[in-house]
């Protein structure tokens, strides 16, 4: 698919700072899948879409939820993290992209999730560590990102625990997944650099 013509239909649902941010994750997505030597083009697709529905109202979004037969306990969980899951659905339906690292990708770009693919991992991560994100800890898991991108990955849930805690707002269980898994995983194998 044309990433140019995608980018302009992104640029067309979202707002100016929402559309400047998919485009900085797109260009740290580029560079990470360059450097783990990842074809490119399911890693753009994913990241410019990322946020397609991070516009949408939360009432829209509900609707979509309910339309797409999107797992009804999202609406238990805070409405930021509507957006991924509907986003995922509409491209499949209305742009027929049907690859499941794409569509994982910006399902789960805000919880992550046990076992994401390379694609996931760095949409996730470059999502995270987008140039304009300001995050405590933020300049070590860039620097991460580049060194090993499930480390990267571990250490952005772990960031985004701290906080939802410290908040007293509830985790995400795909979130725990994917920080346990990872944990367990750099437990066995403490060396799961892919380059």
């Amino acid at each position: 698919m044309n990433v140019s013509y995608l980018t302009e239909k992104v640029k067309e649902a979202l707002s100016n700072d929402r559309y400047e941010h998919s485009v900085r994750v797109l260009e740290t997505a580029r560079k990470l899948a360059a450097h783990y030597e990842v074809p490119a083009e399911a890693v753009e697709i994913a990241a410019i879409f990322h946020d397609y529905a991070k516009c949408l109202s939360k009432e829209c979004l509900k609707e979509n939820i309910r339309y797409y037969e999107i797992d009804a306990n999202l609406l238990n969980y805070h409405h930021e993290l509507w957006h991924g899951p509907v986003a995922a659905a509409i491209i499949r339906d209305k742009f027929h992209i049907e690859n499941t690292d794409i569509i994982n990708a910006i399902y789960y770009h805000t919880t992550g999730r046990a076992g994401m693919s390379i694609v996931e991992y760095i949409v996730f991560t470059a999502d995270f560590t987008e140039p304009e994100r300001n995050i405590p800890g933020i300049d070590e898991i860039r620097k991460l990102s580049f060194q090993n991108v499930e480390t990267a990955a571990r250490k952005a849930l772990k960031s985004t625990i701290i906080h939802l805690m410290n908040q007293d707002a509830t985790v995400h269980p795909d979130t725990l997944e994917a920080y346990n898994y990872l944990t367990q995983k750099s437990k066995e194998s403490p060396s799961i650099d892919r380059k």
